[in-house]
């Protein structure tokens, strides 16, 4: 693994915890995944990518996470070696999702085939 990739990979499991167990925002609860870590080669900017699991307002808890971003940088500078602490942007991953409602589409297919014959 190359260097980058390697430190997007130790961003991605510090930001994880600190968002899980630091983060004291009351929008941020629940289950919520850090599922990848994009960081420009300079190591100005990092995107973040999180999915959240089971909230009505998923982007509510987003700018909740926004709003928390000077916390989460302090605290990911104390785990997290870098030549620059980017600026982080949080987007939220729908891949879940998504991906759960294609299983929904083909299952219905599936069994809309099998009335059929």
């Amino acid at each position: 693994m190359q260097r980058h990739e390697r430190l997007e990979q130790d961003v991605k499991i510090a930001l994880s915890d600190i968002i899980m167990n630091e983060v004291k925002e009351p929008s941020v609860t629940g289950l919520i995944s850090v599922t990848d870590v994009k960081i420009t080669p300079d190591q100005k900017y990092a995107k973040v990518y999180v999915s959240i699991f089971g909230k009505q307002n998923k982007n509510k808890v987003v700018d909740a996470l926004k709003k928390a971003t000077g916390f989460i940088k302090k605290e990911l500078g104390k785990r997290v070696r870098m030549r620059n602490m980017p600026d982080i942007t949080f987007e939220l991953d729908n891949s879940m999702e998504y991906g759960e409602h294609m299983d929904r589409v083909i299952k219905e297919v599936m069994e809309k085939d099998n009335m059929n014959k």
